[in-house]
């Protein structure tokens, strides 16, 4: 339930994103749907170049509803973000999306590991992650990455998403390795 990004799809996007329920845990927040075509050319650029990848998250009719991203690529590793509009919430996409966009990560692109950060406030968001078994909490073994995110006003934990770990979880889960683009052509 995922896709490559293009300009296409801004306009639906932009208007899911800039809800209040939503924009508050962006990380680009544009201030104008102008600005907002610029950052996501930016972020095809980036994509180009090795520096992120980024997906548009769809629904089953193949409308654009969000983006699940990982940002700042270094030495086979990243930092996960994703959104998706108020009206899709507590839907499933994200699940979907997410399984999708690791697929494609761990199996088709090389990636090592995906760094998460969350709120330390957001109690809610820690526990979910930390019930899926491939996700660990790194606050202790990547020190300088751990202080390095929380040089700003928001306190976070570190969470890793390792190769190995996924890739157990998907064996013993009996789940295809199978990229967004594949599972759109099967629905």
């Amino acid at each position: 339930m995922i896709k490559k990004r293009d300009l296409f799809e801004s306009q639906a996007l932009y208007e899911l994103m800039v809800h209040p329920d939503v924009f508050p845990f962006v990380r680009q927040k544009p201030t104008s749907f102008e600005e907002y075509m610029f950052m996501t050319k930016q972020t095809i650029e980036a994509e180009e170049i090795g520096k992120t990848i980024s997906r548009t998250i769809i629904d089953e009719w193949g409308n654009p509803i969000g983006t699940i991203n990982l940002f700042d690529i270094h030495e086979n590793a990243g930092f996960l973000g994703t959104w998706i509009g108020k009206n899709y919430h507590g839907k499933g996409y994200n699940n979907l999306a997410k399984e999708a966009f690791f697929n494609e990560l761990f199996y088709e692109l090389n990636i090592d590991r995906i760094f998460m950060k969350i709120r330390k406030e957001n109690v809610r968001s820690l526990k979910a992650a930390q019930k899926l078994a491939y996700v660990v909490l790194v606050d202790e073994t990547y020190k300088s990455l751990y202080e390095e995110i929380n040089k700003g006003i928001f306190e976070y934990h570190l969470l890793e998403i390792p190769k190995d770990l996924y890739m157990l979880h998907t064996l013993r889960n009996g789940i295809l390795a199978v990229s967004g683009e594949e599972q759109l052509k099967e629905a």
